[in-house]
């Protein structure tokens, strides 16, 4: 088997090197899509048309947190929050520094969240937008401090805030100052709400770890795309310590839906609508009867 494999393997190389008439053959890079979820393969540009979104089973998968914002706020509304807010190396991790300016060099972000104020749909508010291809969204202390200074504007102005989670949890390279994030933002979330003010979590995918335990689980309305990763603790670790398979879609939307943590799972194409829905209902005061119903 293992000569077979080298044989097609090397047949393969060939044909990429060479094409019909003996010149190279122009193959372009990323050309298929394979879903995560199904693991079916798409052509990208059925993917990309479709917003990112796998056509066959409706997996909504990772985009950056810039298109996010573009898909999102009304064109030209944006104003971004603490621009200039940049990491330091405050346990003097090996290496931090050079991962941090490769990450923002590929995503042409400071940190792995934006924040600031928007319009959707002409309603203002607030909005918080996390980037998985940053470290994996992880929460160290300027992802925590933006998201506390995110809040406590919104809570100064009179504003509901729209916070869109993707995160790998806590962020190791910054041992204890990025665990005390946790309390830090839900002390902000707190305080926002104890001011009668609105705020939607919408999960993305993944959102675990230590954002799942603190402020994306506080929100007054909690929404999710379809088919995403939403826990804290991997599936294997959980399965390693309570000696019990968890059932396949466990840690999903759908799952999380069934079992009252998600309000309501919306579709990519439709969540722009939907959050303007929600922050009419929250001037209207439709929001607060809800609650107290």
């Amino acid at each position: 088997m293992k000569d077979l494999f080298k044989v097609v393997k090397r047949r393969i190389e060939n044909n990429n090197k060479k094409g019909a008439v003996g010149k190279k053959a122009n193959i372009p890079h990323n050309l298929l899509f394979k879903c995560s979820r199904c693991q079916t393969s798409i052509f990208m540009e059925e993917f990309e048309a479709a917003g990112n979104v796998c056509t066959k089973c409706n997996y909504h998968a990772r985009i950056g947190a810039l298109k996010r914002l573009k898909m999102t706020a009304d064109e030209g509304s944006f104003e971004e929050y603490d621009e200039n807010l940049t990491t330091k190396n405050p346990i003097d991790f090996p290496g931090y520094e050079e991962k941090i300016k490769k990450f923002q060099n590929s995503t042409k972000l400071k940190e792995a969240i934006i924040t600031g104020e928007c319009t959707i749909r002409g309603e203002k508010t607030v909005i918080g937008i996390m980037d998985s291809f940053f470290m994996m969204g992880s929460m160290g202390s300027v992802v925590g401090e933006k998201i506390v200074r995110a809040f406590e504007r919104a809570t100064e102005k009179k504003l509901p805030v729209i916070l869109f989670t993707a995160s790998g949890g806590a962020r190791m390279q910054e041992g204890i100052f990025s665990l005390m994030q946790m309390v830090k933002t839900s002390a902000a979330v707190s305080k926002h709400s104890k001011e009668g003010l609105f705020y939607c979590a919408v999960l993305t995918d993944p959102t675990t770890g230590g954002v799942t335990a603190s402020f994306a689980s506080l929100a007054d309305v909690t929404l999710a795309e379809p088919k995403v990763l939403v826990g804290f603790a991997g599936r294997r670790v959980i399965e390693s310590t309570i000696l019990k398979r968890l059932p396949d879609e466990f840690q999903s939307a759908e799952f999380l839906q069934e079992h009252g943590f998600v309000d309501m799972i919306v579709n990519r194409k439709n969540l722009r609508h939907v959050l303007n829905q929600l922050l009419i209902f929250h001037k209207q005061g439709e929001i607060e009867k809800w609650k107290k119903s």
